[in-house]
């Protein structure tokens, strides 16, 4: 059964991807899940394995061992899920993808220091991302996941060519997301809606991601759906209008072509992800409102339920629930903190997160404590001379950039020892895994800056040999 259209996009979510799992999954009853079902998304989880490139979804269909059912809904969804928008332009997406390119190891700093901890604000958001990878205690789990999808959708034919992975991975986050909603309200999310009653917490059966979603109770009425519209479309423009932002914010900014551009790509991202069209933004002044409208909600929705504990003449003792957020945020700066070496500069990330996110944003996150006068001085100086620097510079070189230099440093961490430690790679298909991996050692050197800045990059890699094309030079 799909869910009826309300006019609250959080009591909206993704018709063709929840029927797709409550097909596979059933409906929920009373207790315990049986056994069968834990199977069924096992058997799920092992055919979106084998989605590996675009190409591969052209006709796709099940092995032959998968239960028919099982078969059949899959296949109907890709059917369906993967076609592109009648109104991509290619012309546009690759602009995106070039951006995306020329950003290199910015990107992932600004994944880091903006996208991320915007995400965190609304706090059903932040709650949902806290159960489902308990990120306080596995921080790498949320961000590997997103790298998992940016990469592939960024990198150059990712979205447009039948070799690329970007369409594969968002099809199999959208069922993601559709199998989180399924199992925090037991059950289709149109029928939810429909008796709209409180689903009870219960004791989870085991320790595993899906039993413990499953177990953690949800008030649609209080709540709206878990992963809806709402939520979809402000992820989104973390990801574009977020970036964008930062990079304004660094003296960094594109032009206006090049920003549309990075815009529609995500919005081709924001179709195959199931967000209604409605919910898609053209420009920058179309995100930059809807973001603070959407913000502004999540942001009041957490004021009233994370209110100070009170107590009223004659009436009970009403304790505040614990906000996620803080632990969420916190645990990101110090996955950052861990890669700075000198002790003076390992408040930067809270720094530049505060600085590229505000104040606001920094006081939801509980990342407006106490910061040495050291590292506060050391980053308002570094950031006034870059700034001051580069704005003189580029009268004479353009591609000229501190701010940039500063931040590909961190970010060469941040991609490198994090996110593509051979230890623990992406979970992406080998060939991509192969393409992402030859991508980043293409960013080890900036094009735009001179041979001595790219000297001093790598003077803080020292576990880096010298690349190519500086022994060329």
């Amino acid at each position: 059964m799909s869910e009826p259209v309300a006019a609250d996009p959080r009591l909206r979510a993704d018709p063709l991807a929840d029927d797709t799992i409550a097909r596979i999954l059933g409906p929920w009853g009373e207790g315990t899940p049986a056994l069968s079902r834990w199977d069924a998304i096992a058997v799920v989880n092992r055919e979106l394995a084998g989605w590996e490139t675009n190409g591969a979804l052209d006709g796709w269909t099940a092995a032959a061992q998968t239960p028919a059912p099982i078969a059949a809904a899959l296949e109907d969804y890709v059917r369906q899920a993967r076609r592109l928008p009648a109104w991509v332009d290619a012309g546009k997406v690759g602009c995106a993808e070039s951006v995306f390119v020329d950003m290199s190891m910015l990107s992932c700093t600004l994944l880091f220091c903006a996208s991320l901890p915007e995400c965190y604000v609304p706090v059903d958001l932040a709650s949902v991302l806290h159960t489902a990878g308990q990120l306080e205690r596995h921080t790498d789990y949320r961000v590997r996941s997103t790298a998992a999808m940016i990469f592939p959708v960024m990198l150059r034919g990712g979205l447009l060519d039948a070799d690329g992975g970007g369409v594969a991975q968002v099809l199999k986050v959208r069922l993601i997301h559709a199998t989180i909603r399924h199992l925090i309200v037991r059950g289709n999310p149109g029928e939810a809606l429909e008796h709209g009653a409180a689903v009870p917490a219960l004791l989870p059966e085991g320790k595993g991601l899906y039993q413990t979603l499953f177990a953690r109770g949800w008030d649609v009425n209080a709540n709206g759906l878990p992963c809806n519209q709402q939520e979809l479309a402000y992820t989104l423009l973390t990801f574009h209008y977020v970036f964008l932002r930062s990079l304004r914010r660094l003296g960094l900014g594109l032009t206006k072509e090049e920003e549309g551009a990075y815009l529609h790509a995500w919005n081709v991202v924001g179709h195959l992800l199931g967000i209604e069209q409605s919910l898609l933004v053209q420009t920058m002044k179309e995100a930059e409102a809807l973001f603070a409208r959407l913000q502004g909600d999540g942001r009041a929705l957490a004021a009233a339920r994370h209110a100070p504990a009170t107590r009223k003449a004659g009436a009970a003792f009403h304790a505040r629930s614990t906000d996620p957020r803080p632990a969420l945020a916190n645990a990101l700066m110090g996955a950052m903190q861990a890669e700075i070496p000198l002790r003076s500069l390992k408040p930067f990330p809270v720094l530049l997160t505060r600085y590229l996110c505000g104040r606001e944003t920094a006081a939801d996150l509980g990342l407006d404590g106490r910061v040495s006068l050291v590292s506060r001085a050391l980053f308002a100086l570094g950031m006034g001379v870059t700034r001051a620097v580069d704005t003189l510079a580029r009268v004479v070189r353009p591609g000229f950039s501190i701010a940039r230099l500063a931040t590909r440093i961190l970010g060469y961490r941040l991609t490198v020892r994090f996110l593509m430690d051979q230890t623990r790679p992406l979970k992406l298909p080998e060939a991509l895994l192969r393409q992402v991996a030859g991508a980043v050692n293409d960013w080890d050197v900036d094009p735009q800056a001179p041979r001595w800045m790219n000297s001093i990059e790598r003077r803080f890699r020292p576990d880096a040999a010298p690349s190519p094309q500086e022994e060329a030079a």
